[in-house]
């Protein structure tokens, strides 16, 4: 799969991922977010052209996944990621995410966030395994603005069933290593020997 911005014209397609991946809630007794409508296309406009929507998209360039973030309290909060049926278990989800980081790390940000559902398998469980870290009340990571967004979910009745806010943190790039200069080569020097040639670099897998 390959990360890029979403284009305007693919907006609608982020309309229809969303609803079959809501799908996915019926069979647990959550109707209601199956049901719920995907954010507006003036919406979803406003991420792209704030630089906020990423897609990932098959081998024919067709968005199949993607992901929204805003800036919260100085880290990117993902607002929404939904990958389409057709394209779940195969790690689309943790490939937009990781993108997100390293974007968030050339901004310097400090984390990534979410709100999510505790007890949904591929919500709380599954971002668990991708490094986030459930925010207790107490918990300081929990900032005035993800509270903010916990009333507001509330509000839209996302309450009904236990959520949770998570944090990863974003780690810095490792400092590069300055070179070690070469010695200067001595006058009159027996010339190195020939180094045997480097085995093709392996080819990344289709």
């Amino acid at each position: 799969m390959r990360i890029r911005a979403a284009a305007a014209a693919e907006l609608p397609l982020l309309q229809d991922i969303e609803r079959a991946a809501g799908e996915a809630f019926r069979p647990l007794g959550m109707g209601d977010i199956a049901d719920d409508e995907p954010l507006p296309l003036d919406v979803l406009e406003g991420y792209r052209r704030a630089g906020r929507a990423w897609v990932a998209v098959d081998g024919a360039d067709h968005p199949v996944a993607y992901l929204l973030a805003d800036t919260v309290d100085g880290a990117a909060h993902i607002e929404q990621v939904s990958v389409h049926p057709d394209a779940a278990r195969r790690g689309v989800g943790r490939e937009l995410i990781d993108h997100l980081a390293a974007a968030a790390r050339e901004q310097g940000l400090t984390a990534l966030t979410l709100t999510t559902f505790t007890e949904v398998p591929w919500n709380a469980p599954y971002y668990t395994r991708l490094g986030f870290r459930p925010l207790a009340e107490s918990d300081p990571g929990l900032t005035e603005g993800l509270r903010e967004i916990s009333r507001a979910e509330a509000t839209h009745g996302l309450a009904a069933w236990p959520r949770v806010c998570m944090r990863r943190e974003v780690t810095r790039a490792p400092a590069a290593r300055p070179e070690t200069p070469r010695a200067a080569a001595q006058p009159h020097s027996r010339p190195p020997a020939p180094r045997p040639a480097a085995p093709p670099a392996p080819q990344p897998a289709p």
